[in-house]
C-alpha cells in the first residue's frame, strides 16, 4: 500500500516504499513481498552491496542470541523450515510440505533433498532435530528461540527427510515461529565445532556464506554459488545477483546518511525524521520502509515496587504522559503512535484502542493526591519521608531517540510532582535482570504472531539475576496468563484474535504498559539499488538485489 510520507495511520500502515520526489506505482498482486525496491530491466550479476547497519550485531548463532541488528545478518546465513508472506499466509522453504495432527500437537515435515549447509554437510532430519534439542538444552543459553519454539517436546527423524516434532500442548504460533530467522538451522557440525563461538562463525544453508566479522567495523558474507531454495518471498530462485554482501557497523546518524548520499555504502538503515524529509527530494536516493511488525516500542511499568502496584498509581503515570505530543514532537510526523502492545498489521490487533487514553493531568493529579502522595517544597510528592520517583531503564542510547523520549517524559511527570532518574545503559541484563530497581523500562520486539504478548506479559517471562525475560512488568497476572495460553492453544483464527484483543485492552486499562510509537524501518539506498525487499516481519532481504553498473 502506497501512502503520503506524513499520513500513514496506524491502522492502515504496511509495508510500502517511498520513493525519493514522487509516489511509487501502485502494488500489483500477487506479489512475492512488498517494499521492494523497483526492479531493474533484468538483474546485474556481481558486484558488493555494502550495507549501513546503526549498531553491531551482538552475534550470529540464531539459537542464542536475540537482536534486531543480529537478525538483519542472519536472514542471509540461514534458511528456515517455511516462510511466511506478508498475507500471513504460510508457503514452504527448507519443508516441502507438512502435516498436524488433529490434536495440534504433532507437526511432521517433508524435507528438501537438495540443499547443503555452508561447510558441505547436508542437510537432513537429523539435522532438524539437532537444533531443536538444541535450543532447549539450558547449556545452549538460548535468550529468545527458546520462546518461539514453545512448547517443544522431542524430535523424532522418521527417515533421512522426514522428521516428526512433538509438542506437549497446542500451539498455533508454531509454523509463523518457524519460519523466524532466530529458528533458522545451524549446520550441526558447525555447532560441534565451535560450541559457544558459532556467534562469531555462522554456518548456515543461506544464500550469502560467512567470510569475515571485524569488530565494531563490518561483516563479510559472500555470494553461495550452490544455493537453488529459495522462499516464496523471492524471485530470483538460483544463486544471489551479487558477488558480495557486507555490513559496516555505522552508529552515528548523519556519518550513516552522509554514507549513502555520497555513494560511500548502498544503502543505509534507520533513516532519522529530519532525514526522511530531506531525502526525499534527493534524486540520488530511493527511500524504502516497512513496519517493524510485533511489539511497538513500549514503556514496561514494573509493579515490584509501591506504588506501582497501585493501580492509581500506574494510571496516575499513564495520565501524566502525552505521547503524542512526543511522538509529533521527535518524529516529525514521520513515525505512527502506538496505542497497543501490538503493532497494526499483526493479526488480533485491537483498533479499539486508537485515541481510548488521553492524557489529563488534573486527573492523574488527583488520584495522587487520592494515594496521600503531597507535594513538597520542589514540587515533588512524598510519602512517609519517602519522593515519588521512576527509575527509567532504557538499553539503546543511540536508538530512534529513545534518550528523547526519556527526557521529555522527565518533564512531563515532573509536573505531576514525580521525579524521573533515567539510566541510559547498554548493559540491560545487569540493570534490568541482576539488579531489578527498574520502575520504567523501555521494550520493542520484532513478531509476526500476537503469541509474542506471551514473552512480555506472561509469568514465565518475567525476568530474574538467573533467566532472561521480557515481562518487565514483573506482574504475575492470573487473568492474562490464562488468555496468553488460550491463545497459545486455539486452532480457530477468528477466536484467537479475540482472546488477543482483549489481552491488549487489560493491558492498557490496567497501565502495565505504555505504547509509544510503531518503528516504521526505513531504508535509504542509491539509485542504482534494484531488487532490495522487506520480509513480513520488516526485516531487509538481500537475495534479489543487483546493483546497476556494477
Amino acid at each position: 500500500m502506497i501512502r503520503s510520507f506524513r499520513a500513514f495511520p496506524a491502522a492502515a500502515l504496511s509495508l510500502f516504499v517511498l520513493l525519493a520526489g514522487c509516489g511509487a506505482p501502485p502494488a500489483t498482486e500477487p506479489k512475492p513481498a512488498q517494499g521492494a525496491a523497483p526492479a531493474a530491466s533484468a538483474p546485474v550479476q556481481g558486484g558488493t552491496f555494502t550495507y549501513a547497519l546503526a549498531g553491531s550485531p551482538s552475534g550470529l548463532d540464531p539459537n542464542v542470541v536475540p537482536g534486531a541488528a543480529d537478525y538483519r545478518v542472519m536472514r542471509s546465513l540461514y534458511d528456515s523450515l517455511v516462510v511466511q508472506l506478508p498475507d500471513k499466509s504460510i508457503k514452504p522453504w527448507l519443508a516441502e510440505e507438512w502435516t498436524v495432527s488433529p490434536d495440534g500437537r504433532t507437526y511432521t515435515f517433508k524435507l528438501r533433498k537438495d540443499v547443503t549447509f555452508h561447510d558441505g554437510t547436508p542437510f537432513n532430519a537429523a539435522a532438524v532435530k539437532y537444533n531443536f534439542d538444541r535450543i532447549v538444552n539450558p547449556a545452549t543459553k538460548s535468550r529468545f528461540a527458546i520462546t518461539l519454539i514453545g512448547p517443544y517436546e522431542s524430535s523424532e527423524v522418521i527417515d533421512d527427510y522426514t522428521v516428526k516434532v512433538n509438542l506437549k500442548s497446542p500451539y498455533s504460533a508454531f509454523l509463523s515461529s518457524l519460519g523466524q530467522a532466530f529458528l533458522g538451522i545451524v549446520s550441526p557440525a558447525a555447532a560441534e565445532k565451535y560450541k559457544d563461538q558459532l556467534v562469531k562463525n555462522p554456518v548456515g544453508t543461506g544464500p550469502f556464506k560467512f567470510v569475515s566479522w571485524t569488530e565494531n567495523a563490518a561483516i563479510t558474507l559472500e555470494r553461495n554459488p550452490a544455493y537453488q531454495w529459495a522462499p516464496a518471498l523471492a524471485e530470483n530462485k538460483g544463486a544471489p545477483y551479487l558477488e558480495k554482501l557486507v555490513f559496516k557497523i555505522i552508529p552515528e546518524e548523519a556519518t550513516r546518511i552522509g554514507s549513502v548520499q555520497s555513494a560511500q555504502v548502498s544503502a543505509a538503515e534507520t533513516v532519522p525524521p529530519q532525514n526522511l524529509i530531506s531525502l526525499k527530494s534527493d534524486p540520488n536516493v530511493q527511500l524504502l520502509q516497512a513496519e517493524a511488525t510485533g511489539i511497538p516500542y513500549t514503556l514496561m511499568l514494573n509493579q515490584d515496587h509501591a506504588p506501582w502496584n497501585e493501580l492509581d498509581a500506574r494510571k496516575a503515570v499513564q495520565l501524566a504522559i502525552d505521547f503524542d505530543a512526543i511522538v509529533k514532537t521527535l518524529y516529525l510526523g514521520t513515525y505512527p503512535r502506538a496505542w497497543s502492545p501490538l503493532t497494526p498489521s499483526v493479526a488480533g490487533y485491537n483498533k479499539e484502542l486508537e485515541g481510548a487514553v488521553k492524557p489529563d493531568l488534573d486527573k492523574a493529579n488527583a488520584l495522587l493526591d487520592g494515594l496521600g502522595w503531597v507535594r513538597g517544597a520542589d514540587g515533588i510528592r512524598e510519602k512517609n519521608g519517602k519522593k515519588l520517583t521512576i527509575h527509567y531503564v532504557d538499553g539503546s542510547p543511540n536508538r530512534e531517540k529513545r534518550n528523547d523520549i526519556a527526557a521529555m517524559i522527565q518533564q512531563q511527570l515532573k509536573k505531576a510532582g514525580i521525579a524521573v532518574e533515567v539510566e541510559i545503559t547498554s548493559d540491560t541484563s545487569t540493570a534490568l535482570m541482576v539488579k531489578g530497581t527498574n520502575d520504567l523500562a523501555g521494550v520493542s520486539n520484532v513478531s509476526g504472531d500476537p503469541d509474542i504478548l506471551r514473552s512480555f506479559f506472561h509469568t514465565n517471562a518475567i525476568p530474574n539475576a538467573n533467566k532472561w525475560g521480557h515481562n518487565h512488568t514483573h506482574k504475575s497476572d492470573p487473568q492474562l496468563d490464562a488468555w496468553l495460553e488460550e491463545g497459545l492453544k486455539e486452532q480457530d483464527p477468528a477466536k484467537r484474535e479475540e482472546v488477543y484483543k482483549k489481552v491488549q485492552k487489560y493491558v492498557i486499562d490496567h497501565a502495565y504498559g505504555f505504547p509509544v510509537y510503531v518503528f516504521p524501518y526505513t531504508v535509504a539506498a542509491g539509485k542504482n539499488v534494484s531488487g532490495f525487499k522487506f520480509d513480513s516481519l520488516g526485516y531487509p532481504l538481500f537475495y534479489d538485489v543487483s546493483l546497476k553498473g556494477s
